[in-house]
């Protein structure tokens, strides 16, 4: 994540070689000190740049489960607790301060089919300013991205409360049923003609598959039809919040309600603090489809008991159970001695839910005691390492074939499907390819059945380089198909047997092979299996 450097005088102003030592006590990693220039500089040249910020921005990298810090009112919360400079807050659910029925949002059957659950809460009394405003946002937006699996498992929605009444209903209806004025547009649309409408938006297009193969568009409306928000899509422009929000609904849709109720609880506690009421959320109720009514949000505190033993132990330390209590307090872990020899009584609040186990806890400890303050020791265990025969072997081919004048290539063990099927005159069918269910890109789909695609793109890229290019490379393939080989030209390939075994081929390249790989020269290959030889 990217921070201003104004956003850290809450903590207080602080050296950049001060502030990388913090973030590494801290356990996290302070990747780049740049700026918005600089970052457009690097990536798309002067001209681009010109006019741009430069405002010095700090990259950080943030663990992927550590849904706490990935916005700014989170990161230096934590900080702050770190340095004891604060104690961790605690949030609180409320009832609506008026003494009136909380908001309710309503579920129907008709969701069950597409996206069943829903949670929802309210923000009250809260204070934006532009800073506190693209926080708020950019939060949402690595929610999506992180736990949410990019809209899939969760999708979240934010609604002017003024603006609409409640009770709320989550439903579900055929697209062409569904109108409503979307977010930042100047008309209204059916569903169907959103869909058709952010095929070509740079952000929208990659969620639109997940319903739009469906019979039924999930939707919710408030109390006058007005519609809030079509998840996992796009929001309603009518209750979209702005700086002078003051009340905030809060819904989240989801495929998954374990991940749902995690996203809301974070959500609501890193901006609670902006209410007149810091730390404290309005409840809201959800009613299923079979009566069940539940209240949001959960916010739930528990309480892990280990004792200090355990943790000395596995972090190789010798420390009080009373330090310890004070090294864990220290990273938002509230925790004290319970008086039975050295157990240490822990309380996780609903902030870390990447808190699930006792080594959970326990690396917390490590991390706020200081990695480099643990005392190397000698382990009590003695092992004698050996290398494995196979990565003996292919040491020495290795040795062999860069003394006869080849190149090492190291290329990446996923690639597409055109790549192992099309390219190589292959039906995608007959490779028994292994295939990524969620891959983050087109070039990453499949787990590679051979090396030569990964070499001839290698050639690609370099074929400005003078001739010949020789490149050998010894890795792993995933369900490798032997049954036929027509990547080679016909009566200019064979078969290698060893022991009566069939372990690879070589040849010269078929010429629809080499132009799908956009080479024009003709190439000859090799493509063995090693582990025969062991």
């Amino acid at each position: 994540m990217y921070l201003n450097n104004k956003m850290l005088f809450s903590i207080h102003i602080l050296a950049d070689e001060e502030f990388d030592e913090l973030c590494f006590e801290f356990g996290l990693e302070l990747d780049e000190i740049t700026s918005e220039k600089e970052i457009l500089i690097r990536e798309q040249g002067g001209e681009k740049a010109e006019g741009a910020s430069d405002v010095v921005l700090y990259k950080i990298d943030v663990p992927a489960n550590r849904y706490d810090l990935l916005c700014l009112e989170g990161l230096v919360r934590g900080l702050q607790v770190f340095k004891e400079k604060l104690e961790a807050p605690r949030y609180k659910r409320v009832s609506p301060a008026d003494g009136g029925e909380p908001q309710r949002l309503v579920i129907t059957e008709e969701t069950a089919s597409v996206r069943p659950h829903a949670v929802a809460a309210v923000l009250r009394n809260i204070t934006f300013t532009q800073e506190r405003y693209e926080s708020f946002i950019e939060l949402q937006e690595k929610l999506h991205q992180n736990i949410c699996r990019k809209r899939t498992l969760v999708a979240i929605g934010t609604h002017d409360l003024d603006t609409i009444s409640g009770p709320f209903t989550y439903t579900a209806k055929p697209p062409g049923e569904i109108r409503f004025k979307p977010l930042s547009q100047s008309r209204e649309y059916t569903a169907a003609e959103l869909m058709s409408l952010y095929k070509t938006d740079s952000h929208l297009r990659h969620y639109l598959h997940i319903i739009e193969n469906e019979p039924l568009y999930p939707i919710i409306y408030d109390s006058n039809g007005i519609v809030l928000s079509m998840p996992p899509i796009i929001n309603g422009d009518h209750s979209k919040i702005s700086l002078n929000t003051k009340n905030i609904f809060i819904e989240c849709t989801a495929t998954d309600l374990t991940k749902a109720k995690i996203t809301l609880d974070m959500v609501v506690t890193m901006f609670s603090v902006y209410c007149d009421e810091p730390f404290t959320v309005e409840e809201a109720e959800v009613v299923y489809p079979d009566g069940r009514l539940s209240v949001y949000p959960e916010l739930a505190y528990r309480t892990e008991t280990l004792s200090g033993d355990f943790i000395n132990k596995r972090v190789g330390i010798n420390e009080s159970a009373e330090s310890i209590a004070q090294l864990l307090t220290r990273m938002c872990l509230r925790s004290e001695v319970s008086g039975e020899g050295d157990l240490i009584q822990v309380e996780i609040p609903p902030t870390r839910a990447d808190v699930i186990h006792a080594c959970d806890i326990m690396e917390d400890a490590a991390i706020a005691y200081g990695f480099n303050n643990i005392v190397r020791s000698t382990p009590r265990t003695y092992t004698v390492a050996n290398q494995l025969p196979v990565n003996k072997l292919t040491e020495l081919l290795r040795q062999d074939l860069t003394a006869a004048g080849f190149t090492e290539a190291l290329t990446f063990a996923l690639c597409s499907e055109e790549d192992i099927a099309d390219k190589l005159r292959k039906n995608i069918t007959e490779t028994r390819a292994v295939h990524i269910s969620n891959p983050k890109t087109a070039d990453f789909q499949v787990a590679r059945t051979s090396l030569l695609p990964g070499l001839l793109k290698t050639i690609a890229a370099n074929r400005k380089m003078p001739l010949p290019l020789k490149l050998f490379e010894i890795s792993d393939v995933v369900l490798k198909d032997e049954t036929k080989d027509s990547t080679f030209f016909p009566g200019r390939c064979a078969e290698i047997f060893s022991c009566g075994k069939s372990i690879g081929h070589l040849g010269v390249l078929h010429p629809d092979v080499i132009s799908r790989f956009e080479l024009t020269m003709p190439c000859s290959a090799i493509d063995i299996d090693i582990e025969p030889f062991l």
